[in-house]
């Protein structure tokens, strides 16, 4: 059902009654998309956010037979954390999305050696000019604060990751509340994709989403950015 609640921030609700039957839809819909990309230009290109939220659905995706070796993944966002860290968002998809049939997909990770953040969001956006943009799928995620890829509230070039014209696709982020450094894709190119998925379990994220789209909410909220920018409505999935 699509709820129009904010000028130019429309999006689709979609609730499941468990987290499995999220992810089996979820994964359907992306399954889908990409397919239809293959059909359409021999290729597929998809972005995934990280976190322990998107496991079972990346279980799912990874055992759907389509043409993988067509498909080439990336990541949304990354901590500036090697990909043998329990918190590498690399390691994550390395586990749970890149088996099954889904091992045949190119996967184009972020993170890589660099004497600083900025130097490897510069790097990155250099390797990754060469993929086959825009996206087909962008998959999202968000944090209880509103956060969403590694747009941050309290990220201190916040203007910079919002901006929806950039053209740099990959950007360093310094958050007090993110932690380590990371690196992102650039709001314009999350919101060139041709499918936009918001991917949140819990009833805390559904009440601060709700919050979010509010009229009169903080709108410094990134989510609520993220939709107000998007030009199509933003698919979400949600369960408890």
């Amino acid at each position: 059902m699509a709820r129009e609640q904010l000028s130019g921030a429309a999006y689709a609700w979609n609730g499941f009654a468990d987290r499995q039957e999220l992810a089996a839809a979820l994964a359907g819909h992306v399954a889908a998309r990409l397919t239809k990309a293959i059909a359409e230009r021999d290729t597929a290109l998809l972005a995934v956010s990280g976190g322990t939220t998107p496991a079972k659905f990346f279980a799912a995706l990874s055992a759907i037979p389509i043409a993988w070796d067509k498909v080439t993944v990336t990541l949304v966002d990354e901590r500036f954390v090697p990909p043998t860290s329990p918190r590498s968002n690399a390691g994550l998809v390395a586990a749970n999305l890149l088996q099954n049939k889904a091992a045949a997909a190119r996967f184009v990770p972020l993170y890589h050696e660099a004497a600083s953040i900025e130097a490897a969001a510069a790097s990155d956006s250099d390797a990754l000019q060469s993929l086959a943009w825009p996206l087909d799928v962008v998959v999202l995620g968000m944090g209880a604060d509103g956060h969403t890829a590694s747009f941050f509230p309290d990220a201190g070039n916040l203007a910079v990751l919002l901006d929806p014209s950039s053209q740099r696709i990959v950007l360093p982020v310094h958050a007090p509340s993110g932690g380590e450094p990371r690196l992102t894709l650039s709001m314009a190119r999350i919101i060139a994709a041709g499918f936009i998925a918001l991917h949140i379990e819990g009833e805390d994220k559904r009440t601060a989403f709700d919050g979010a789209m509010e009229a009169e909410a903080d709108t410094k909220k990134p989510i609520r950015k993220v939709l107000e920018a998007a030009p199509i409505p933003v698919e979400v999935f949600w369960a408890p």
